[in-house]
């Protein structure tokens, strides 16, 4: 897998402040089971690192594999015009199975403020090429399935577990030192 392409820019939907040290970013699909799982071990992160970490969400629908990921992806991107992408990203990833279908997109829309006509095909026509950008940018990162998750830029390969992802989010800024010096 190479390297985040492209790095943390002003066109990614970012939790925390902009000049946090590190840096996580996930590639994930609202419907993949293992993305839903990883979302609380993701916040419980987020909580616990406070001001030093910025979480962006990058989308990459397996549409092949998911069939409302795609209508999920472009909702949230609706709701994200508005300001609300990451009350639409929390919704979405509410702790169950996954709610998914047109009528429920509209009630997830409810929830995180937004109108919801307006996260429903066709108004969400006017978002794919986002979420379309958002998966070329996986695939040129070597991004192969979901989540796949960066840190500080480079990709992560552990168990997502909090203890781990704290290690190698507050790790890997040293490690990288000490290889230059091989």
């Amino acid at each position: 897998m190479g390297q985040l392409d492209p790095p943390l820019g002003p066109y990614d939907h970012v939790a925390g402040r902009a000049d946090a040290p590190l840096a996580l970013v996930e590639y994930g699909d609202f419907e993949c089971p293992y993305c839903r799982a990883a979302a609380p071990v993701i916040e419980e992160v987020r909580e616990r690192l406070g001001d030093d970490l910025r979480f962006a969400f990058r989308h990459f629908p397996l549409h092949e594999l998911h069939p409302h990921a795609l209508a999920a992806a472009t909702a949230a991107e609706m709701a994200a015009l508005e300001g609300r992408f990451w009350p639409m990203h929390d919704s979405l990833y509410t702790p169950g199975p996954p709610r998914l279908t047109q009528a429920d997109l509209r009630d997830h829309a409810v929830r995180a403020g937004v109108d919801p006509d307006r996260v429903v095909w066709p108004a969400t026509r006017l978002v794919e090429d986002r979420v379309e950008a958002d998966f070329n940018s996986g695939v040129r990162s070597g991004v192969r399935g979901t989540p796949t998750l960066f840190v500080n830029g480079e990709p992560y390969r552990g168990e997502v577990g909090v203890d781990r992802l704290i290690t190698a989010l507050t790790s890997v800024s040293s490690d990288s030192s000490d290889s230059s010096d091989s």
